[in-house]
């Protein structure tokens, strides 16, 4: 899984691959064993919950749009331009609250099993169930923390 140079075109990921990842679209711009970065539309009212990646340092750059995101409990706003750091181990969660979507860039330190649990959950729908979710994210190593009462 070595990087190849190169440009990955706008509008285009790698092998033509666009990833419908419950109702958000993921775009995978690069992936080396090192590290995965993918475009990211996340529709009104979309969220990904609260959960850890324990073997990846995740980041967001944040192009349009605002989230809201959790940190261990602590709430924070990213907008245009802001970059989102969650080490791994770090319980985070991120939504958007507002009236438009979010485009952003993600990217992942080492990749690990990122890429194949994004083709596991492609196409799934809005109303795939969340104890499948859940079990199929902890088989790729992100972990899903239970629902806060």
């Amino acid at each position: 899984m070595t990087m190849l140079p190169g440009v990955t075109k706008s509008n285009t990921g790698i092998d033509e691959i666009s990833w419908n990842i419950l109702g958000q679209t993921y775009v995978p711009k690069q992936k080396s064993e090192n590290s995965m970065a993918w475009h990211a539309t996340l529709p009104v009212g979309t969220f990904v919950p609260p959960h850890i990646h324990p073997t990846q340092d995740e980041f967001i750059y944040v192009l349009e749009g605002r989230f809201d995101v959790v940190f261990d409990g602590t709430w924070h706003q990213a907008e245009p331009g802001d970059l989102i750091r969650m080490p791994m181990g770090l319980p985070h969660g991120i939504f958007n609250k507002t009236e438009q979507s979010i485009k952003c860039l993600f990217w992942v330190s080492p990749t690990r099993k990122l890429f194949e649990l994004f083709w596991a959950l492609h196409n799934l729908g809005p109303d795939a169930n969340p104890a499948d979710v859940v079990a199929v994210s902890a088989q790729h190593e992100v972990d899903f923390l239970p629902p806060e009462e």
